[in-house]
């Protein structure tokens, strides 16, 4: 009886595991959506930290849509050690 509480309680977990997609895909989800938005920064400002970008006289047209992005974008990339190993570290063993 004890072994057939224990298998139940299992798959209990096993299936609770399984289908909870929401707290999961949310974070992975968030995560994938800043870094696109942190590459995007980067190749349209790419100048502010010091990396030439040649097109940077165009994309200042995109400024005013997004400047209120700007500062936090700035704190996130100063952050990161360095902007590959940020994006390889998520497929390395």
């Amino acid at each position: 009886m004890d072994n057939k509480k224990e298998i139940i309680e299992n798959l209990k977990l096993f299936i609770g595991s399984a289908f909870n997609f929401k707290e999961n895909s949310m974070h992975h989800i968030k995560k994938e959506a800043y870094d696109e938005m942190d590459n995007f920064m980067l190749l349209c400002f790419g100048d502010l930290l010091g990396i030439p970008v040649p097109t940077s006289y165009y994309m200042l047209e995109l400024l005013p849509y997004l400047a209120e992005d700007l500062e936090g974008w700035e704190r996130r990339i100063m952050a990161r050690k360095s902007i590959y190993g940020d994006r390889w570290g998520d497929f390395c063993c």
